[in-house]
């Protein structure tokens, strides 16, 4: 189905030529200016040192979980207007009785907000964040920054990049994205999907091929081929918006007959350009897509890339089950023992629970192809229970109105409004033990809502809308939607008829219309930033969670779900770090924060002293923080959270063989928490409770040294060197971690347009 060619290529007269046996070509550097991905970021970007880009975006748009907190995050920092359309959507905490007032609160302070400085601002249940995006913001050749990692509009040609909150601060204050240039992979496609296979089993196959070994972790996926024309640009974007679980920067298509078609129907034609890379573009590597041969797809917990053919699995329940409860048990650590088997009833696998929903699985064509499947079928009245998620209004809109939804509720599927809640554990929380399948974008431990510390888990499978439906209308029973017979929508079903007057008559629409004498409004939860602390010369961190999977969600370190309701409260919040996987860290990293205030008041505790003295250290000049050490953390969401709570906390560094993602690294550099790297030689043995010396960090980071020497104390008294790196920096970067954190950079004078 997928094969990753790990070597250089060209793309001539529409023919992939590998580098070693192309002739009369440009060279890689000055090929690869003529993919897409490059005309796009070069003329977005600001820099003129060709290896680094400073890049500004054409809009920005975060959602209820984010908004409050760049919000306030700006406006410490001096925000006076929204320089570029900034869209505020509430479509993660539209449960408003969750926590009292506060998901509503919120609400209305985005409002005030986009009144006050000039916004756009989207009320619950009208649209997901991307939805909402791809049908008002995005546009060919236009770069857009969301704080949410699945921000992939590249289907429609534009450029989506997800960050973490402080990335869209520095827009708001009119100051660059910068990034190392990325390299460019070609995927390519051609042959055509059978009937029955989706963009979730064409993006399952993606990421199962290329996340495992990082193939194309930070660079940008650039989709060609004649198999492209097969796609609609539903099936486009259904298959883009999943390449977040691959690790890319972002992506980009070709666009089309297809794209403009779909430009013209939103009513934005202007909007659309053909984009083509030119003849000879370079691709540092490749990845053939055979879309003819991609089968019926299911990820199994806890990572969309743990994927198998449905068939696969069919052959082989009890096998497979086993092998994932062994991963899926390890990681809970006891906690509570996940059970797969459970599902298999007379050699088959039955599920409890399927969900279609949010920006992956609630658009128009996966739904009519749904309620195709399930024409004068019925989801029984057993265990299996269905929701199916529209993106948006108008989707809803034009499925109620063409009967799509009717048919749904017939077969026994309930309507949902517009929602993210079941991608991250707030909304369709299934029952203990109890197997989901779901087109949504992630799978990882407890995004279904349950609490392993509380003896609660059951367990997330990816799948594709159309298998789901299958699956309903055998009542449960796992089946692929190849195996069934049914009437395929017609051209016409398939159509989309948009209709954005609700948009128009709910949406306030704020841009270059900045009332600065509005006020902001603010409810209880809502909470200013506290004070952070600048780092000294010197730094001395104690280990306070040691973790040793071999990959670290967000979602552990700052776990989602009900958690989320205290996102703009950032002292209420950080009580929830790491509590599913590190329970004891938030108790730790408030001891070490006592310290460091106690050493600023010079009452250096005696702790500390000890600790100094076996290094030579000096408690005057020198930050007490508390670390974390994780293999590789930060896959998964791009919430600021994940660092932001750590730094509450005290947290001054984390320690890693590498990062997961860019944009986690990059919220530890805005939270001001050191991002230390380690060789992946030099085996990290040490136990929370260690402590860490770096001396001269402080120097060493302006300098920009990026073999930085540090000692490991360790609680009985030995003392060892433990060689870091802090590789990479830019000239802010390092300014933003003397300074503490990115509100202290600007507090400074730093980075004023």
């Amino acid at each position: 189905m997928v094969e990753v060619i790990k070597k250089g290529a060209y793309l001539v007269d529409g023919q992939i030529v590998y580098a070693d046996q192309a002739q009369n070509v440009a060279s890689p550097d000055e090929a690869r200016e003529k993919t897409i991905a490059y005309s796009i970021l070069r003329a977005h970007n600001k820099g003129k040192d060709p290896k680094k880009m400073q890049i500004k975006f054409d809009a920005l748009i975060s959602h209820d979980i984010t908004f409050v907190g760049i919000i306030q995050t700006a406006k410490a920092s001096g925000l006076k207007e929204f320089p570029i359309p900034y869209a505020m959507t509430n479509c993660h905490n539209s449960l408003c009785a969750v926590g009292g007032t506060i998901n509503e609160d919120d609400h209305a302070f985005g409002l005030s907000a986009a009144k006050k400085y000039g916004g756009i601002y989207v009320p619950a249940n009208q649209a997901v964040i991307h939805q909402y995006a791809r049908e008002r913001l995005a546009g060919c050749g236009k770069m857009i920054l969301g704080s949410d990692s699945h921000t992939r509009y590249g289907a429609y040609g534009c450029l989506g990049v997800g960050e973490g909150g402080g990335e869209l601060v520095k827009q708001l204050l009119e100051n660059t994205y910068d990034v190392a240039a990325p390299e460019v992979v070609m995927v390519y496609l051609d042959g055509k999907p059978r009937k029955g296979v989706g963009p979730q089993d064409v993006a399952i196959a993606l990421v199962a091929a290329t996340f495992p070994n990082g193939d194309v972790k930070n660079k940008v996926l650039e989709f060609v081929g004649p198999g492209v024309k097969e796609l609609s640009c539903d099936f486009r974007i259904g298959v883009d918006v999943m390449t977040t679980e691959t690790s890319c920067l972002t992506s980009v298509w070709v666009t089309d007959e297809k794209v403009k078609a779909y430009y013209e129907n939103i009513g934005r034609p202007e909007d659309f350009k053909e984009l083509q890379p030119e003849n000879g573009a370079y691709y540092d590597s490749v990845v053939h897509i055979d879309l003819s041969k991609v089968e019926c797809m299911i990820a199994l917990p806890f990572h969309p890339s743990i994927a198998y053919t449905i068939h696969e699995l069919q052959a082989d329940p009890e096998g497979i089950f086993k092998k994932v409860e062994e991963a899926c048990n390890k990681q809970l650590g006891g906690k509570v023992k996940m059970d797969l088997c459970r599902n298999i009833v007379d050699g088959k696998v039955t599920c409890d629970q399927g969900v279609i929903v949010g920006c992956s699985g609630g658009m128009y064509e996966n739904i009519v192809e749904a309620a195709a499947i399930l024409k004068d079928q019925s989801i029984g009245n057993g265990y299996f229970d269905m929701s199916v998620y529209a993106s948006s209004t108008p989707i809803n809109l034009a499925i109620t109105k063409n009967g799509t939804a009717a048919t749904l509720m017939e077969a026994g599927a309930v309507m949902k409004p517009s929602f993210c809640g079941p991608c991250f554990g707030a909304g369709d929380t299934p029952a203990n033990n109890a197997l989901s399948i779901r087109h949504a974008t992630r799978n990882f431990a407890n995004r279904e809502g349950s609490k392993p510390g509380n003896g609660q888990i059951s367990a997330v499978a990816l799948m594709d809308a159309r298998s789901i439906a299958a699956t309903a209308r055998n009542g449960g029973v796992l089946t692929a939607a190849t195996d069934v017979d049914y009437e395929s929508p017609s051209a016409e079903d398939l159509k989309y008829t948009y209709d954005g007057s609700v948009y128009a008559k709910r949406c306030y629409e704020g841009f270059g219309k900045a009332d600065p004498s509005a006020e902001l409004r603010y409810g209880p939860n809502i909470k200013d930033w506290p004070a952070m602390p600048a780092l000294e010369d010197d730094l001395l961190v104690k280990l306070c969670a040691v973790i040793h999977d071999p990959v670290t969600t967000t979602d552990e370190l700052i776990p989602s779900g009900e958690t989320s309701s205290y996102r703009s409260n950032p002292i209420g919040l950080s009580e929830f770090a790491l509590s599913r996987r590190v329970p004891e860290y938030v108790g730790r990293s408030k001891a070490v924060r006592a310290m460091e205030e106690a050493r600023e008041k010079g009452e250096t505790p005696d702790e500390v002293k000890e600790v100094l003295a076996k290094v030579g250290g000096d408690a005057a000049k020198t930050t007490i923080g508390s670390c974390v050490f994780a293999n590789k953390p930060g896959d998964g969401s791009a919430r600021e959270q994940a660092a932001s709570c750590q730094k509450v906390l005290g947290g001054f560094a984390n320690i890693c063989y590498e990062y997961a993602t860019k944009r986690y690294r990059s919220n530890c550099i805005n939270w001001g928490i050191v991002p230390f790297t380690m060789d992946k030689a030099n085996e990290f043995s040490y136990e929370d409770g260690d402590w860490v010396y770096i001396p001269g960090v402080k120097a060493a980071i302006l300098e920009g040294k990026e073999d930085i020497p540090a000692k490991v104390i360790t609680k009985d008294g030995k003392v060892a060197d433990l060689p870091l790196q802090c590789k990479g920096l830019t000239d802010d970067e390092k300014l933003i971690l003397k300074e503490g954190c990115l509100m202290n950079y600007y507090a400074a004078g730093y980075g004023k347009a």
